[in-house]
């Protein structure tokens, strides 16, 4: 038996995956244990779940694999300062300590963080090496093209590679501080949202707007080639030298300073998102056809940030060369820790690989399930009545029942979610057919920005009636962007043309409303029996019910709150939002049937926050 523990850490979103004999045992991101969102630290209590998943001691693992190098990320650091100074004296000030103090120290900080009880080698693998493998190794292709794009890693920010049986190589590269990823980073900055985890809000505010500044970017910014390489000219950029993303030439271009954080949203903003992202969709398109020419393969694998740009991903679908496309679910740095280990096994150890015919991520359930001892004693602990119901097929007939009625249900079942996005497990379900859910959802129990779209789950084999995609094609992990097919639309009044934003928000604009977002588009989950056995069987349910094979799935958690993981953390969920109903493994908490009305001081909070009634 050999076992691979990998490592995401001391940057952002840090996680552990463990392979054994290279089957992915285990997966799972540090924030859902500590609830701190995106937390960088060692990822302690992760490695212990995968041990524990594993049945596994720490002096079992072979070989403990970190997702990137940190010598020649700091000799990147120690460039950049070189080339600015003495501009950039500010940010190096600030930046030394921490290198010095911790992310030099990784080894030692490593074997810390395992209680000094690791013995074994460590191996360092480089940064869009993890993101290629964790692209390639899981995919269902015998042999593909890799792409993989984010902010920066060492040196890379954009990579080209092909991957062949247990083999990858990077074949072309695009390098710092040249990035697309920073400079989708530098338009959420500007437009107000939070680096490293605001770009998918800025994703869901482009189709507001009108693409009117994308010249400027392409005039300015940012020198596209036809073969999708780039260089970014950075006097409009102070992400090298200073402690902000874009300078004051940035400023002039756009005509005035950053949006402040939480201030009313204009029509401007929007137009900016709408440019970026249409400059963004261009540039990763330029950059799919490429990876097609140098490599001759009809598969495409991708990973790395941009990868999460699921409308750019369902442009490539759409306008590329490609007849098949699989993207990593948890294409940030948290997959990093998975592409480690894979990479370790297949690359380094030169074992054999065999693609499945689905892919081996299992769904991307790879995280902790809990048993009905556990989630009792968090119903009991909060003082809630239940009802328990023993036949699965029963509970989703019920549960399906509650949704045609207008519940919305936070579904807790089975291992959790590895990556950004609930699948299924950790999900707030809903009615995709309620011209009123998404408001509803969004502030009521989200708690955030009511312009932000939900995405539909469909059942897989009815896919292509409900979204523009050829029949067979699957999207399992919320990862592609289709349009809703044109006659399940509603097309607006020509007045509507000159109201306000929220007033645009209202209208109804096709026949699943609820997952329609306002340019008619969705971003899809497949579901199938295969993946997702009992979420499959309740959307089943629904189907059969009300002929619909749609609805609305979110995760499960508000603002600024990671994904829940625990029983506890469900429960906690359902009492501080207007959820209706708790669904965890078979056990229905529904909070119009408890002794007392739930109110709670945190959902009091927030409801004052976002000025509700």
């Amino acid at each position: 038996m050999t076992a691979i523990l990998g490592i995401s850490a001391f940057y952002h979103d840090s996680a552990a995956a463990l392979l054994v004999d290279g089957e992915i045992v285990a997966a799972a991101q540090e924030e859902r244990f500590t609830r701190k969102k995106h937390d960088e630290d060692f990822p302690k209590q992760s490695v212990s779940y995968c041990l524990e998943q594993s049945k596994l001691d720490i002096a079992d693992i072979d070989y403990v694999v970190f997702y990137e190098k940190p010598l020649l990320k700091f000799e990147r650091l120690i460039e950049t300062f070189v080339r600015f100074a003495p501009l950039g004296y500010a940010s190096f000030r600030q930046a030394i300590p921490n290198w010095i103090n911790s992310k030099l120290r990784i080894p030692k900080l490593i074997r810390q963080g395992l209680d000094g009880r690791y013995k074994g080698p460590l191996v360092f693998t480089e940064h869009h090496e993890s993101h290629a493998a964790s692209a390639f190794f899981p995919s269902p292709f015998d042999a593909s093209a890799i792409l993989t794009i984010d902010g920066v890693g060492e040196w890379s920010t954009t990579c080209i590679g092909y991957g062949s049986g247990n083999k990858i190589e990077i074949r072309k590269e695009i390098r710092f501080p040249h990035s697309l990823g920073l400079l989708y980073s530098a338009f959420t900055y500007y437009t107000g949202f939070r680096v490293n985890s605001g770009e998918y809000k800025l994703m869901g505010l482009a189709p507001y707007g009108k693409p009117t500044y994308r010249q400027q970017i392409l005039d300015h910014l940012i020198d596209l080639k036809e073969d999708g390489s780039f260089r970014l000219d950075m006097k409009y950029f102070n992400y090298c030298q200073g402690l902000t993303m874009t300078s004051k030439y940035f400023n002039r271009l756009f005509g005035g300073t950053p949006r402040s954080p939480e201030s009313k949203l204009t029509q401007r903003d929007m137009d900016i998102a709408a440019s970026i992202q249409s400059v963004t969709e261009e540039a990763m398109l330029k950059l799919a056809i490429h990876a097609h020419k140098e490599t001759g393969s009809s598969n495409l694998v991708l990973a790395g940030g941009v990868a999460l740009n699921c409308v750019g991903n369902g442009k490539i679908l759409r306008e590329g060369p490609f007849e098949h496309i699989w993207i990593q679910p948890a294409s940030g740095d948290a997959g990093g820790a998975l592409g480690a280990a894979t990479f370790t096994w297949h690359q380094l150890l030169n074992q054999p690989r065999k693609a499945e015919t689905v892919d081996s991520q299992k769904g991307s359930l790879l995280g902790p399930a809990h048993d009905d001892a556990c989630i009792r004693s968090a119903i009991d602990s909060a003082g809630l009545s239940f009802s328990k119901i023993g036949s699965e097929q029963e509970l989703c007939d019920h549960v399906a029942e509650l949704i045609d009625n207008g519940s919305v249900i936070g579904w807790f079942q089975g291992r959790m979610e590895f990556g950004p996005r609930a699948l299924g497990a950790r999900s707030i379900l809903g009615d995709a057919r309620s011209n009123r859910m998404q408001q509803l959802m969004n502030l009521k129990i989200k708690f955030r920005e009511s312009f932000r779209p939900f995405a539909p789950i469909v059942l897989e084999e009815y896919a292509d009636h409900y979204f523009e995609l050829d029949a067979g094609q699957t999207s399992p992990y919320m990862l592609l962007v289709a349009p809703v097919r044109s006659e399940l639309c509603c097309e607006p009044d020509e007045h509507s043309k000159n109201e306000s934003f929220l007033e645009r928000l209202q209208h109804v604009r096709s026949t699943i409303p609820a997952v329609t977002h306002i340019d008619f588009s969705a971003r899809i989950q497949t579901v199938s029996s295969a993946r997702n056995p009992m979420l499959h069987r309740l959307m089943k349910s629904f189907h059969h019910r009300t002929g619909c094979g749609v609805m609305i799935n979110t995760s499960f958690n508000v603002r600024s709150e990671p994904i829940v993981c625990t029983p506890s953390d469900a429960v906690r969920c359902f009492v501080n939002t207007d959820i209706d109903v708790l669904v965890m493994g078979h056990f229905v908490v529904d909070k119009n049937r408890q002794a007392k009305p739930l109110i709670s001081s945190d959902r009091e909070a927030h409801l004052k926050q976002f000025q509700l009634d």
